[in-house]
């Protein structure tokens, strides 16, 4: 693992550098270089690269600035969505530094997004934006680097617990796929996980959810997490309950809706059931990591739910591990209403974190 303060990197002829082991790979392009030789430097280019869109954003002088949203349907690839958005700024500011989270393994130079077809080369795309430096990270190790930067006002705490400090901090989230990230604690920082914690099997905590992912893998093989626990996995869940009988619904925000605004009976189960799964996946992420420094709850679709995953036996879910249970109510799950915390953590991997962080607060 990395400590993303003290980590000391070499930095190849290309700009680009590889830092890896055994059990965690995560690719830093010149993170150390970019500070020694960039202190001056006035503004860095961000991206977070999902599955459906890319948030991209200036880092001027410590503040996020700029911040647009683009659907990459609109783009047959990375280099062409970014720069069209370097393109629309003003003359003055021409980024020579960049950090990009991204939704996939980030394991050498060659990407493969995980819910999208685009592959590139971090090094190529670093020439065709004519930067010096470019850093690349899986998309929620940059949202796990965020969260020592929240602010009260950046989360929504769901049920008690109050979080330790010093402790490790599980960080997941459903969007277009399922994230899944960690922080450590280390000497002087933070150590982000990176994995794909969103590809585990799913478990079922009831006869009815046996059925359910039953169904499930005679459709699609292996059940992971994500398989249910996305907004594709929202729709395949209701396609799941709902039989050959009804219409399908192709749109997870159409379902949102008729189960939030228009009551659907079959959307509302659809989301219970939604909520509940989460509930257990997030409690397992807890006694995994030991995460006594609280769960983050991030992605694309719970800041808009927050009331109805309060609501829901998310919460309960969590807990409900046996002889745990005492041991995972003291852990607090919130949820990351910041809107663009992966920027944040982009922001992050050129700032010290903060000295003063207490987690869950």
């Amino acid at each position: 693992m990395l400590n993303l303060r003290h980590a000391a990197l070499n930095l190849d002829e290309r700009g680009v550098n590889y830092t890896r082991s055994p059990r965690n790979f995560l690719i830093l392009s010149g993170m150390k270089a970019w500070r020694d030789k960039n202190k001056n430097a006035a503004a860095a280019l961000l991206a977070d690269m999902g599955g459906t869109y890319t948030r991209c954003a200036i880092l001027n002088n410590g503040k996020i600035e700029r911040v647009e949203v683009q659907a990459n349907k609109s783009y047959d690839g990375p280099a062409a969505l970014l720069e069209a958005y370097l393109r629309q700024l003003p003359g003055e500011i021409r980024p020579r530094q960049a950090a990009l989270a991204i939704a996939a393994p980030v394991r050498g130079d060659e990407v493969q997004l995980t819910n999208l077809d685009w592959s590139f080369s971090i090094a190529k795309l670093r020439r065709q934006l004519r930067l010096d430096t470019l850093e690349a990270v899986n998309d929620f190790t940059a949202v796990a680097l965020a969260v020592p930067h929240l602010g009260p006002a950046g989360v929504a705490q769901i049920g008690s617990g109050r979080a330790l400090p010093d402790a490790a901090i599980g960080v997941l989230g459903p969007g277009t796929g399922l994230g899944v990230s960690g922080l450590l604690p280390c000497a002087g920082g933070w150590t982000p996980i990176t994995g794909e914690g969103g590809h585990v099997t799913l478990a079922p905590a009831s006869r009815e959810e046996s059925d359910i992912l039953a169904t499930l893998r005679e459709r699609y093989g292996h059940v992971s997490a994500e398989r249910v626990l996305s907004g594709p996995g929202l729709t395949a869940l209701f396609a799941c309950l709902a039989g050959e009988e009804a219409t399908a619904v192709h749109s997870p925000e159409l379902l949102i809706k008729m189960a939030v605004t228009e009551h659907h009976p079959l959307a509302r189960r659809t989301l219970d059931h939604f909520f509940a799964f989460l509930g257990t996946t997030a409690g397992n992420l807890a006694l995994t990591l030991g995460a006594r420094g609280g769960i983050y709850l991030a992605g694309g679709i719970l800041p808009r739910l927050v009331d109805n995953l309060k609501a829901s036996a998310f919460r309960e879910r969590f807990t409900g591990k046996g002889r745990f249970r005492d041991y995972l109510e003291a852990i607090p799950t919130l949820v990351v209403i910041e809107p663009h915390p992966a920027l944040r953590g982009l922001a992050a991997l050129l700032q010290p974190p903060p000295p003063d962080f207490q987690q869950g607060q």
